[in-house]
């Protein structure tokens, strides 16, 4: 059986022209197995300046997890993160305190992108492949944070405090040498003929100017962040809020504050709004509260909806199906059979435990029917039967207004996704000029999704800010992964490879594998304990 031969490239930052090899200067690979050769290949690349300078607007999530890849891949180059307030705020109230850090349950990428209302197509590409759910987890793990999935797959510290998270960042920039300024605001921003960023600071009532080389923007939804864009040419997009709740005008169900539904189907219908939307049906939890209706489900379609429901003044009619595992043909049934077996008690105190409903609900759902407390089910008619599993089936809501989901507040809206590069987090407009997190266009529902955007987000633009930063030295261990598509199995390559530290930044691997073709392709190549993306060049 013939052998193919397919070439790939790993790209450790920015690749630059390859130089040819010399045994004299460069390091070799230590042993190869029979079946595949790899060859390093040294690429020129000028000497970084100590003096070169990242800032980093925003000192949230994005901004300070970017700033410490950034110093981790490149630790010659300083790093300034400027925050106005406490750094990594959101952080602390999230999740009630907690810090729900990810989500657990989208091992697939594919998946994942469709919690993103904003951003749900863009992001099934390189995006969270990068540095997704499982990454950020084995981040804070190896980092010394415990961590625990729940059964809704929000991941929060074992600790269930937030301090948790917001020690180990703040210890690892620390440790890194990342310089964190606080009160400070970045106000103004322009760039030179040479590519420098000239960046105007204010601190209360005084102001400096400071020439940056990069300059990364996360400072979240903030005014800071949309100005700086647009002065350094780029557009917004209107932000308005998502992750909200219901405001709902019903007396009686002001009277139900706290009830909870595990399971409710939901759907959101907006005078503005012909066209069906599948994401405006939701299914999942939902909690009354004293001004109207909040819970999982209600925040999703708040996100999905922030539009159309900003257009809309937030005006709309909810439909709620509090029993949506049951047909309402079974409702009816399970209710005659119910009134034919407690004939002689009084509805308001009885009723199907089928439903698994709370009795203060029970009793709502009888007072919209007008129905009186002391009725008996024998007098309960078939009309009334129908209209009751009707009620619980389509129950409507009229929407008033939006209230503020205090533990997450999530703008929709910011620098378009189509203005950078995902797999860098670079502008296609500002070379030099980065972007993650919330500032971008990018907004997920509830769940732990906004902060992996975050982090996905600051890992990508923390990695690819300095051309050609990773330097290798000395013998390095680096695995190396393929798959027989056909059998889906991973087979295991263990080699050394040492290289110079100052010579190359590309990789390049010949591969033979007997199986043929486009069979054999390369997973993962771990490099000093970092995976990196991969080009197939066959």
């Amino acid at each position: 059986m013939s052998f193919s031969l397919a070439r790939f490239f790993l790209q450790i930052g920015n690749s630059s022209k390859a130089a040819n090899i010399s045994s004299s200067n460069y390091g070799y690979l230590l042993s190869t197995p029979n079946t595949r050769k790899f060859t390093a290949i040294p690429t020129t690349r000028a000497h970084k300046s100590i003096e070169e300078l990242l800032v980093v607007v925003g000192g949230g999530a994005a901004g300070v997890y970017g700033a410490i890849r950034a110093k981790t891949v490149a630790p010659n180059l300083n790093v300034v993160v400027m925050e106005k307030g406490k750094p990594l705020s959101k952080v602390k109230v999230s999740g009630g305190g907690r810090c729900n850090v990810t989500n657990g349950h989208c091992s697939d990428h594919m998946i994942l992108a469709e919690h993103y209302p904003r951003g749900h197509r863009e992001l099934k590409g390189s995006f969270f492949n990068t540095h997704g759910p499982v990454d950020t987890m084995s981040w804070f793990s190896d980092h010394g944070v415990a961590l625990k999935i729940e059964d809704d797959g929000r991941v929060f510290p074992t600790s269930n405090s937030s301090s948790s998270i917001i020690d180990c960042l703040l210890t690892e920039a620390k440790h890194k040498g990342v310089s964190l300024q606080t009160g400070k605001v970045v106000i103004n921003a322009s760039v030179d003929a040479g590519g420098k960023f000239h960046l105007k600071i204010e601190k209360r009532t005084v102001f400096e100017s400071v020439e940056a080389d990069y300059l990364l923007i996360a400072s979240g939804s903030s005014r800071q962040g949309y100005s700086l864009a647009t002065q350094l040419g780029h557009s917004i997009v209107d932000p308005v809020p998502s992750l909200f709740t219901f405001k709902i005008e019903d007396s009686l169900l002001a009277e139900l504050s706290g009830v909870t539904f595990p399971k409710v189907e939901a759907k959101l219908k907006l005078e503005n709004v012909q066209r069906n939307i599948p994401y405006l049906k939701q299914v999942g939890p939902m909690l009354v509260t004293h001004w109207g209706l909040s819970g999982p489900v209600i925040l999703r379609l708040s996100a999905w909806g922030a539009r159309d429901l900003f257009t809309s003044g937030y005006k709309g009619m909810l439909i709620v199906d509090f029993i949506p595992d049951l047909h309402i043909e079974d409702i009816k049934s399970i209710l005659s059979q119910h009134k034919n077996k407690f004939a002689k008690q009084k509805a308001v105190n009885s009723f199907p435990s089928e439903f698994g409903l709370a009795k203060r609900f029970w009793k709502y759902i009888l007072d919209r029917e007008s129905l009186i407390g002391d009725t008996l089910w024998a007098s309960i008619s078939n009309n009334f039967i129908i209209s009751i599993a009707d009620l619980l089936k389509h129950c409507t809501f009229s929407i008033k207004g939006k209230g503020q989901f205090k533990d997450e507040f999530v703008t929709a809206g910011g620098v378009p996704l189509s203005e950078i590069y995902l797999n860098t987090m670079e502008s296609k407009i500002c070379p030099r000029l980065f972007f993650a997190g919330e500032v971008l266009n990018v907004d997920g529902v509830t769940g732990g999704f906004n902060f992996q955007n975050a982090w996905s987000g600051g890992y990508i633009a923390g990695t690819s800010i300095v051309p050609g930063a990773i330097t290798l030295s000395g013998p390095r261990p680096f695995k190396v992964y393929t798959r027989r598509r056909n059998e889906g199995r991973d087979k295991e390559c263990t080699t050394l490879l040492q290289i110079d530290k100052e010579s190359t930044t590309q990789l390049e691997m010949d591969v033979g594998e007997k199986y043929g073709g486009r069979n054999t392709w390369l997973k993962a190549v771990t490099v000093m304990g970092a995976k990196q993306n991969i080009r197939d060049e066959e």
